[in-house]
């Protein structure tokens, strides 16, 4: 919890349950679409809308010029997330859709669709029961800034935005070799991703419009549009280059979208550092402590080593002899074996045994009982809920 001027006695166990629970986030999330829906009865929307339980579908969008690689990306990350592919041929080709029949209509005519057509068209999909509780994958869409503007104020906000890139004449050479399964919607090229089986081979048709010419004008067109779209998703976007292979491409892209953006929510930090002997861990995880106002783990360890009887007591195992060792009964472990300085820390709790009091070169009038309690009281003061790194 931060601290204020007037600081409130809450429970440790709030922030936690808070932070276990996403307690943070499910409050933003219903916020958010209350402003965005405006219900009369808030009530009964916000109990509907926790009972569809599709806060953490995936909400992806994917953009990129001509021949980058979209919509196969788009394809296989709709199989691995086991959502739905939105773009505008499948939005055109629904049966059932008024809309959608409409808009066929307007595409004979004029080849080409407006902005506020295709974002309705996007509307309409979504509001589906399969892509509330699946999610959704937008390939190509939104095209303009208009787009971008209206979907927002329609409250259809992705997740993980996008991008791909690759040069210009990368990408007319890549067009011209492409060739679609009209069965399967899959996508292949003449060079570098050619079905192997001889019936795939024979159904595969050219598409329309990859000339080197109709290439050069839709990537013209791109570019105008894609410098005015992307300062809109300033915190979720993702560029990756296209001019790689299509897998490398894809890892990228699934590794992406399956992160959770940082929220505002407050949070204890647990930083774990490995790494081997002289790799710079103490001196990044003092850094880190310095920072962000965490508690060193090592230091904590090093000032318990420091009260006589705590970690740092050396009991002298070394000079018990073998004989001496059985008749006490004390049984050999791997890491009291090695004679090591791990070898104190692990062997320590054997010192509660009366037979080895006397024997430890931290020799005082107290107890040794008493003395792990003052290292135990160390570690306690040390913990704070400020975070801790080891």
């Amino acid at each position: 919890m931060d601290a204020t001027s007037s600081p409130h006695a809450v429970p440790p166990e709030m922030p936690q349950y808070g932070q276990a629970n996403h307690i943070f986030q499910l409050m933003q999330t219903m916020l958010e679409q209350l402003l965005i829906h405006q219900p009369q009865d808030p009530i009964p929307f916000m109990i509907e809308h926790l009972h569809l339980d599709s806060d953490d579908v995936p909400k992806i969008v994917i953009l990129g010029p001509p021949a980058s690689g979209k919509t196969t990306i788009a394809m296989w990350l709709c199989k691995h997330l086991n959502c739905n592919l939105l773009n505008t041929e499948n939005l055109l080709g629904r049966e059932l859709s008024l809309l959608a029949a409409e808009a066929r209509k307007y595409y004979r005519r004029f080849r080409s669709l407006p902005s506020q057509l295709v974002v309705r068209l996007v509307q309409e999909r979504l509001a589906e029961e399969d892509c509330v509780r699946r999610g959704w994958v937008l390939d190509g869409i939104p095209e303009s800034r208009e787009q971008v503007l209206m979907t927002q104020m329609l409250g259809i906000a992705p997740r993980h935005v996008i991008v791909l890139n690759a040069p210009d004449m990368v990408l007319i050479e890549r067009n011209l070799g492409k060739r679609i399964d009209p069965q399967t919607g899959e996508i292949y090229h003449t060079t570098f991703d050619w079905p192997p089986e001889p019936e795939t081979q024979n159904r595969l048709v050219m598409p329309e419009g990859i000339s080197e010419l109709e290439t050069a004008r839709k990537l013209l067109e791109y570019h105008r549009n894609i410098i005015r779209i992307l300062p809109s998703y300033p915190k979720i976007l993702k560029a990756i280059s296209a001019d790689q292979p299509c897998v490398d491409v894809f890892y990228q892209a699934l590794t992406y979208v399956q992160t959770h953006h940082r929220s505002n929510a407050p949070f204890t930090p647990r930083v774990l550092l490995c790494g081997p002997l002289g790799s710079g861990k103490s001196l990044q995880a003092a850094l880190l402590a310095q920072k962000y106002g965490l508690v060193n783990g090592e230091e904590t360890l090093r000032s318990a080593r420091q009260v006589p009887g705590g970690l740092g007591c050396r009991p002298a195992f070394r000079r018990i002899k073998p004989r001496r060792r059985k008749k006490l009964g004390l049984i050999h472990s791997a890491g009291w074996r090695g004679g090591g300085h791990g070898a104190h820390k692990l062997a320590h709790p054997l010192l509660a045994y009366p037979a080895l009091q006397g024997e430890c070169e931290c020799a005082s009038p107290r107890s040794h009982r008493q003395r792990q309690t003052d290292t135990r009281e160390v570690t306690r003061q040390s913990v704070c809920p400020g975070g801790v790194t080891v």
